[in-house]
């Protein structure tokens, strides 16, 4: 037979957190609904959205579609003759990206892809208002994915004793 005390007590704490709850927001009681298409918060400060390139720090070494559980990114290049690094030197063959896609209809926001990218080509944007009337449109290309890039939050500063890297 359960203890009467013991479920008065916990009927009580019930009956306060439900009072708590439903105080009205202006004088600071607890949970709001917010009435998103007229009424819109804005994310937490490292919100994963949608993901952005930034196209010129890009190599196509193909680390985000290799290291994607989904398989949703789409990479190709062609290499192209650059300048040598030092005088007397010979060409170097660079990749140059001429398609970078996600498809968002696949993707799964793990954000594999964005920790894996050595030369910081990938980043979280906060954006979340994404959706398309058709399924096709969901596979973003290098343009609209540089457009996402506006979006991006600086980084925060370094914490106190923290080393930048080498070469930035």
């Amino acid at each position: 037979m359960p203890k009467v005390p013991g479920m008065i007590k916990g009927l009580g704490v019930t009956a306060r957190t439900m009072a708590e709850t439903i105080k009205p927001k202006k004088l600071g009681g607890g949970a709001h609904t917010v009435q998103y298409p007229h009424e819109k918060e804005s994310p937490p400060i490292r919100a994963r959205g949608v993901i952005a390139l930034r196209e010129d720090n890009c190599t196509a070494c193909m680390l985000c579609a290799r290291s994607c559980p989904d398989w949703c990114i789409f990479i190709e290049a062609h290499k192209d003759l650059a300048p040598p690094r030092r005088a007397g030197g010979a060409p170097r063959k660079v990749n140059k990206l001429d398609r970078f896609d996600i498809d968002y209809a696949l993707c799964m926001y793990c954000g594999i892809c964005v920790e894996v990218c050595p030369f910081d080509a990938l980043f979280w944007s906060p954006e979340y208002e994404y959706s398309e009337p058709k399924i096709a449109d969901l596979l973003h290309d290098k343009t609209k994915l540089g457009e996402w890039m506006e979006t991006v939050p600086e980084a925060p500063a370094l914490e106190a004793g923290a080393e930048k890297k080498k070469g930035k």
